[in-house]
């Protein structure tokens, strides 16, 4: 995904992880200037032996406080970029670039979205916020030699909120329509991903481990670097706030992970939220049909800061938008996009309330609020509960149209005002099976096979995902190898670190091709040829062909992901050879030497690859090795024993220093990471 939408999901925020072992900062960290009336904060930020926070506080404003100071500490940088998009400023720091993501700013109306909805969040969750800025803010005061864009500080709740509002369309795909009717194309008729945004989420209820305890896998994709790159943090309130977890830069608390009754991981989904409808306009081009009248076409001009060398230029632009939503214009016509949650910034809220959940009724009843318009939740708790939920918030959509098609846009008939309920989505609780499980595919793949939903349960203008992942085919065939015997701690782990391939899936389809491939007069790929032919279906480390293939089917796992045609087979092979012959000279280069993990001065060995249960995506390097850069990051392995007590163990692909590569925290996570080890939190 580009990183001009890729930045639009959150605000960023920042920490320092330079403290080593124990090192308290124990304080009322200082206040604001005079002119700032916001109380000082009492707060106390303890870092452990790897650098990850533990944020004690008064209150959870007090909290919230400490969050943006720690994470500030880290990660500046991202936090003042991102910070400026939401200031509608990142073309003035990141040119041209910045200049794409304010214009999506100011498109989707995120400041007014953000400004009108701050008035309808609780007291609680405004007071929240405020104390995050504030601590941006004494930050940004005090290290006044990092800020490069000069005005931008102070921010304030507002803009914490405005984050929010740019990032929820496009975690569901926005990007996909948005970027092509800009290109003046169509947009695409599947929704979903424009890139490898994938994860894993694994519940194992106690009735069915071999120990009792109820087992929830965190294993959530994202890039290992950036403004998209998780961040650990544990957090405790006097007011009964106690949550470990990990969150983006800009959320002023944890997205993901458990207190002490429940907890949850997240997987992105790709249900059909966005529809597009082609306008009519008049001859004028200012005026649009619609229920058999003209309206006006709603526009105004703005301005994009952008910087090129040591200027920053003002580049006008034009914004339009109906009664839909926004509206693009290009050669093909006015097309307005309508989408999910469009104008509500409540996801702060039910995030922070989700936080404070203390049985899976409360919980139920807050994921019922629907402002969070989607992404998976894979849930257990102390008592043993567990469960699947297709998280999105649904249009109620009129039967009878092609909703994945450009739709008309002169009548209000299609033109959705509303949403089904929460209680109608696809969800699996407590099957009998005793496990639920997904990896970014259809949620009728949740469970066993016996206690699946049924498709034709739910209305097709639903728009829910039909796609089967390697890694759902996976374990679905790892769960069942498992028959009815009890689930241990090691057979869990064992599936969750599953580097395999199902034979019926895109990878046998790209196994069947490259050995029908013609090589005659090319010795090297028949060669090639026969090392894949012997290929065991995983990426283990272990197999003479894994370096070969892990290469050689990268963009053909990439395209399948991404539903579109793959790549010619023979293509990629060729590709791959001929990288292997400059670099290697040989063609049976092990995996672990090919495929890499670097850090600052660490550089280890990774097993795996894209779209395996032990996901490993990368880029190329200059010496031909290809460096990880995303799939498997932040881990969770959470355990509640029968008596409610829980235990915890994580692991960072990198370290809690995101982008300090002077702390000894920069990387000091990856040999644990490469290896597959866990580190114990401290809860």
């Amino acid at each position: 995904m580009p990183r001009w939408f890729t930045a639009l999901f959150w605000t960023s925020i920042a920490v320092a992880a330079v403290v080593v072992g124990l090192a308290s900062w124990d304080a009322i960290l200082s206040s604001p200037p005079a002119a700032d009336p916001v109380r000082p904060r009492a707060v106390k930020i303890t870092r452990d032996e790897w650098g990850v926070p533990h944020i004690n506080g008064k209150t959870d404003a007090d909290v919230a406080y400490g969050i943006a100071m720690a994470q500030a500490q880290d990660d500046f940088r991202n936090l003042e970029e991102t910070l400026a998009a939401v200031r509608g400023r990142a073309g003035a720091i990141l040119g041209e670039g910045g200049a794409k993501l304010d214009f999506a700013g100011h498109l989707l109306d995120a400041t007014e979205v953000g400004e009108k909805g701050y008035a309808t969040l609780s007291p609680a969750t405004r007071a929240l916020v405020e104390a995050y800025a504030q601590g941006l803010n004494d930050y940004a005061r005090q290290n006044s030699q990092e800020v490069r864009l000069q005005g931008l500080f102070p921010v304030n709740g507002r803009d914490i909120v405005v984050g929010f509002a740019l990032r929820s369309p496009f975690f569901f795909g926005l990007d996909r329509p948005l970027s092509a009717l800009i290109d003046g194309k169509l947009p695409p008729r599947d929704a979903g991903p424009a890139d490898e945004r994938g994860s894993n989420a694994f519940a194992v209820a106690g009735q069915r481990s071999a120990d009792g305890v109820t087992r929830l896998i965190v294993n959530s994709h994202q890039p290992w670097e950036g403004p998209v790159t998780w961040w650990e943090l544990v957090v405790h309130s006097d007011e009964g706030w106690d949550f470990a977890g990990a969150n983006f830069p800009g959320a002023p608390y944890p997205l993901l992970g458990h207190n002490k009754h429940l907890g949850w991981a997240n997987t992105v989904n790709r249900p059909d939220l966005i529809d597009v409808y082609k306008l009519v306009l008049d001859e004028s081009g200012d005026r649009y049909r619609y229920d058999g009248q003209w309206r006006d076409l709603e526009s105004r001009r703005v301005w994009l800061r952008v910087k090129f060398g040591p200027l920053v230029l003002p580049i006008p632009r034009t914004i339009y938008r109906s009664v839909h939503g926004p509206v693009i214009k290009n050669d093909l016509g006015a097309f307005a996009i309508r989408y999910a949650g469009i104008g509500d910034v409540r996801q702060v809220e039910q995030y922070y309330r989700l936080n404070k959940a203390r049985d899976f009724a409360e919980w139920q009843a807050i994921m019922a609020m629907q402002a969070i318009p989607g992404t998976n939740f894979v849930y257990a708790d102390a008592k043993g509960h567990i469960g699947m939920f297709y998280n999105a918030l649904f249009p109620a959509r009129a039967a009878g149209f092609d909703w994945k098609g450009v739709l008309p846009g002169d009548t209000s008939k299609l033109v959705w005002q509303s949403y089904l309920p929460f209680a109608g989505n696809p969800h699996v609780i407590d099957p009998p099976a005793g496990w639920v499980a997904n990896s970014n595919n259809t949620p009728f793949l949740s469970t066993a096979p016996a206690n699946q939903l049924k498709r034709s349960d739910f209305p097709v203008e639903m728009g829910i995902e039909t796609y089967v992942t390697n890694r759902a085919q996976r374990y679905q065939a790892r769960f069942a190898g498992l028959g009815n015997q009890q689930i241990s701690r090691d057979q869990l782990l064992s599936i969750k670190f599953d580097k395999g391939y199902d034979r019926t899936g895109w990878a046998g389809r790209w196994w069947t091709e490259v050995l029908a491939l013609d090589t005659k007069g090319r010795p090297d790929l028949g060669q090639a040829q026969d090392l894949i032919r012997r290929w065991d279906f995983t990426l283990d480390c272990n197999g003479p062909a894994d370096g070969l293939v892990a290469l050689a089917f990268a963009q053909h796992a990439r395209f399948a992901y991404l539903q579109k045609p793959v790549p010619n087979a023979r293509a990629g092979l060729e590709e791959a050879v001929a990288l292997f012959k400059t670099h290697f000279g040989r063609l049976d280069v092990p995996l672990g030497d090919f495929q890499r993990l670097r850090r600052g001065k660490v550089d280890l060995p990774m097993c795996g690859g894209p779209d395996a249960l032990r996901a490993v995506i990368g880029t190329p390097a200059d010496d031909g090795r290809r460096v990880g850069n995303n799939g498997d990051g932040y881990m969770m392995l959470i355990e509640w024993a029968a008596d409610g007590t829980v235990r915890t163990n994580s692991v960072h692909h990198f370290g809690a220093a995101a982008s300090r590569p002077q702390s000894p925290h920069y990387a000091d996570q990856a040999p644990l990471f490469a290896r597959e080890a866990w580190k114990e939190v401290k809860f």
